[in-house]
């Protein structure tokens, strides 16, 4: 394995990890713990996705360094990093903005209608998930 291909795939495997400790884990079970009101797991939750994302960024850019560097047989591994970087700045640009409003706005007080915007993250984050599963397997191929 050569350096930059041992690179994106301990990139990947440790943003994998964290994807599904923090979206899939965390962030479930944090409103079901005794005492957490909404504004508090709010709080919690945005300040973990912040910390979460900004290691995300890092990782996507050590993959594509890595890729960059690199040389790689075939397309599986730059459209398995593409599709997972891609989803990835959709969240950042698209969807994170429209949660941090809706946040905002019930953290003043003002309920208001539920936003989709929580549904596309998630459905976003899957789509991040099988992605970085494809990559690692590609990337161990």
């Amino acid at each position: 394995m050569t350096a930059s291909a041992a690179v994106a795939t301990a990139a990947c495997f440790l943003w994998l990890g964290m994807v599904i400790a923090i979206s899939f884990v965390e962030a479930p079970l944090k409103f079901r713990a005794p005492g957490v009101t909404v504004p508090i797991g709010l709080g919690i939750g945005r300040l973990v996705f912040r910390a979460l994302n900004a290691m995300e960024a890092g990782w996507a850019i050590a993959i594509l360094v890595a890729l960059v560097v690199g040389s790689w047989s075939g397309m599986a591994v730059p459209v398995a990093a593409g599709v997972a970087i891609a989803m990835l700045v959709v969240q950042l640009v698209a969807v994170r903005p429209m949660l941090t409003r809706r946040s905002d706005a019930v953290l003043a007080g003002h309920e208001g209608p539920r936003s989709r915007a929580h549904i596309v993250y998630v459905a976003l984050e899957v789509v991040k998930v099988v992605a970085l599963i494809w990559l690692g397997i590609a990337l161990l191929a």
